[in-house]
């Protein structure tokens, strides 16, 4: 019985699928595959690129493409190829190099459609490299000619965070481009209009679902455009307070299988979608 037939799930992963230690409870894997098996179309929207992804996709093997770089592009694992890449006007070198010449602690990457560039490392790119195990070449990013699908900042005093976001806000050409803080030492910009809400939309559309039978699930700031642009927005108990401001719902945190729950929810008719 396809008893989720046309509904759409699109989670986060770290904070929201993601445990502490980085690895997907069996109970929310056997939940997933129930969803999937009644019907149910399971993806996620996450800022790594597809490259990157690859140990979730494998895992969780979503029946639907998913989006990647928060939201910049949607890429399809079964046919391993884009269906939808927008890449970062070249006016945001000179964003970068404001950045670079007024705080200088601050590391830059640079992250393509294929690769990720250090501009400038510091210690708190440093240990999210080592978090994510992502490859990288060092290179000047008005070195780099491939397409930008965003610039990412690391950052681990707050102050220069908010200092990092006045900076991008105020600068001439911000209006071209949308910002967003993506965890607690990390911000980052993205194309205008770009961002885990769009990725949905766009998600939606292709499969054509009705947006009226979607539901997001996140925990940070940078899922908040996803949360606000789902039928069902939901925070885990673990989320920030903004996220959870932002969720028609607050579920268990991303130790307790969080996205168990909401199956479970949706299949006892507790959630109505």
């Amino acid at each position: 019985m396809n008893k989720f037939s046309g509904i759409l799930i699109c989670t986060d992963l770290d904070g929201t699928l993601y445990r502490r230690d980085k690895t997907i409870s069996e109970e929310n894997l056997e939940a997933i595959e129930y969803f999937k098996s009644r019907g149910g179309y399971f993806t996620f929207i996450t800022g790594r690129m597809p490259s990157l992804s690859k140990d979730v996709y494998t895992k969780i093997n979503p029946n639907v493409p998913f989006g990647c770089i928060n939201g910049s592009a949607i890429y399809d694992h079964r046919q391993e190829k884009y269906l939808m890449q927008i890449p970062l006007d070249s006016d945001v070198h000179d964003l970068i190099e404001h950045v670079e010449k007024n705080i200088a602690s601050v590391g830059i990457q640079v992250t393509t459609f294929n690769d990720i560039y250090i501009c400038r490392d510091n210690p708190s790119m440093e240990r999210f490299r080592r978090t994510t195990g992502c490859p990288y070449e060092f290179r000047h990013y008005r070195d780099i000619k491939e397409p930008l699908g965003k610039i990412l900042f690391s950052e681990e005093n707050d102050d220069n965070i908010k200092l990092l976001s006045e900076l991008l806000h105020s600068h001439p050409l911000s209006e071209k481009f949308d910002f967003t803080r993506s965890s607690r030492t990390l911000f980052e910009i993205l194309p205008k209009d770009v961002h885990k809400g769009s990725g949905l939309i766009r998600l939606a559309e292709l499969l054509k679902v009705d947006v009226n039978r979607t539901i997001a699930i996140g925990d940070y700031e940078n899922d908040i455009p996803m949360l606000r642009t789902a039928k069902l927005a939901v925070a885990v108990s673990n989320a920030c307070e903004a996220a959870k401001k932002e969720a028609d719902i607050i579920t268990v945190s991303n130790e307790e299988h969080a996205i168990k729950k909401i199956i479970d929810d949706i299949d006892s008719g507790k959630i109505v979608i």
